[in-house]
């Protein structure tokens, strides 16, 4: 997968601050390859045709349907369309990681709480409801125009709750969220679940983790040696 990105992007400081915890939403927060690999009939299926609908999301430039993105990478694949159709059917199948709703509660009393996803309004909707935490802001890629990683959606988010990128931290599901969050000027932690190779020339997050167990004290650790 080839993306064009700016090639002076550096990694970015700490906060001085965090009022504000952005997360994506497919990957950090949800387990949504679970349910892929399902409809797709197997992991390696589920994740040729996840790849091939991300390459799609992040060449499309101003924002497609979502919907249609997933079923022509369906399609690509050799899925058909029938597999868009299922997964659209069943997705309020999707479920947060172990951790998360125990972590999102410890932080939404100190934090403000927010989701960047590269998804529809409808579906987006459906998605963060399944996490079970209120969030103070649900931006999708629709609401924006643009598909992540481009800079307008983490923009959109700081914008509509008064936050200077100084002041949040991104949670990020995929490493390629890191070409975007570096470009705002939002410092970022990879919630790297699955062992995912970053792509080349990608800026170093501030914190690579496998769960969201330690994300309170990362926080607020963050913010001490701010």
């Amino acid at each position: 997968m080839t993306l064009n990105f700016a090639d002076n992007l550096r990694p970015k400081q700490p906060p001085a601050l965090v009022e504000l915890v952005l997360f994506d939403l497919l990957t950090a927060l949800l387990d949504s390859w679970t349910l892929w690999n399902s409809v797709a009939g197997s992991e390696h299926r589920g994740r040729t045709w996840r790849m091939a609908y991300l390459k799609a999301t992040y060449s499309c430039g101003s924002y497609r349907s979502y919907e249609r993105l997933v079923e022509e990478a369906a399609i690509a694949v050799g899925l058909g369309s029938q597999a868009s159709a299922e997964l659209e059917a069943r997705w309020g199948e999707l479920q947060p990681w172990a951790e998360v709703k125990a972590t999102l509660a410890a932080l939404k009393p100190h934090y403000k709480l927010g989701i960047v996803t590269n998804c529809s309004e409808r579906l987006g909707s459906i998605a963060a409801d399944r996490v079970g935490v209120p969030f103070d802001v649900v931006i999708t890629s629709e609401k924006a125009g643009f598909y992540k990683p481009n800079p307008a959606p983490y923009r959109l988010a700081l914008e509509t709750l008064g936050v200077a990128p100084g002041n949040a931290v991104f949670v990020a599901g995929s490493a390629y969220d890191l070409f975007g969050t570096a470009k705002v000027g939002l410092p970022t932690i990879w919630h790297n679940r699955i062992g995912l190779t970053a792509p080349e020339g990608a800026p170093e997050p501030l914190i690579t983790r496998t769960t969201l167990d330690s994300l309170a004290a990362d926080l607020s650790s963050i913010s001490a040696g701010a």
